[in-house]
């Protein structure tokens, strides 16, 4: 269990630094873009912006992917599985980024990373203890489950941002799950005691003329 609470620590703390990173990166770019007027310059100077941060956004974007590749099958699956199959992971993302090329290989990461996270999103749901969670309590379980779905959701649409209409339904989607996931995770004991109480309210009413 140590081994494995170490592991957690430094997946949190390096996925951690990789989020600061890029939204410093955001933030820079923003204040830039206005202060400098770019949505004034012309349209060839302009795209030459957007390629610069986006190459500069890269390398941080490509680090979380594969953070996120190995943070949502640790959920499932004990630390000596987890190393094979984060060696498999990234054996099949350089075969598909050989094949095709980068931005199919981080979709493909983040697909399996999507698919993994709505079967562990579905387990919670359930109330399954095979889980492997740092925290018990089955909101928490869900709320931390629809956060990890949210970022996912939000990473690939930044893959998909030029399509209009799929970048939409995925923003809304990222929205959602992101907002009830903080709901479930910061109401937690709150949630519990009202379905407790919908649940067995007879229980309740007699625990209160007790007090």
């Amino acid at each position: 269990m140590r081994g494995k609470g170490h592991y957690d620590y430094y997946l949190i703390l390096a996925t951690s630094l990789v989020l600061f990173i890029l939204s410093v990166i955001c933030i820079y770019g923003m204040f830039y873009f206005k202060f400098a007027q770019i949505n004034q310059v012309p349209v060839a100077e302009k795209i030459l912006y957007m390629d610069k941060m986006n190459w500069v956004m890269t390398p941080f974007l490509i680090g979380l992917i594969l953070l996120l590749g190995i943070c949502v099958p640790k959920r499932l699956l004990p630390t000596s599985w987890l190393n094979w199959f984060t060696i498999g992971l990234l054996l099949v993302a350089l075969v598909v980024g050989m094949i095709w090329n980068v931005k199919v290989s981080l979709g493909c990461v983040l697909l399996v990373s999507m698919l993994l996270q709505i079967i562990v999103l579905l387990m919670a749901a359930w109330g399954s203890q095979e889980l492997i969670f740092e925290k018990k309590g089955y909101w928490i379980r869900v709320g931390s489950s629809l956060l990890h779905l949210g970022l996912i959701l939000f990473v690939l649409d930044l893959l998909f941002y030029r399509y209009r209409d799929f970048h939409l339904v995925l923003f809304w989607i990222t929205t959602g799950a992101s907002l009830i996931g903080m709901v479930f995770c910061f109401y937690a004991e709150s949630l519990s005691k009202l379905v407790k109480a919908r649940l067995d309210p007879l229980s309740t009413e007699e625990g209160k003329r007790g007090e």
